[in-house]
């Protein structure tokens, strides 16, 4: 029993297509990356711990409204 060494393709029109279009596809985005047309890979760095927008009062004026309240 022979064994299989690669994956060959079918011999169909169809999947030649498809094969040489991922071959020129990959091609011309390694190009285009080279020439500066694409976006650069850096990504931005997310801040870990992001502030709130939550307005707090001081502790002396919290003290203060709370005795209003009563």
């Amino acid at each position: 029993m022979p064994k299989k060494t690669a994956a060959t393709p079918e011999t169909s029109d169809e999947s030649i297509l498809v094969t040489a279009a991922k071959a020129i596809g990959t091609a011309a985005g390694k190009v285009a990356r080279l020439a500066g047309a694409g976006e650069p890979a850096t990504s931005k760095k997310i801040p870990k711990l992001v502030k709130k927008s939550k307005a707090r009062l001081p502790r002396k004026e919290k003290k203060a409204a709370k005795k209003r309240a009563k």
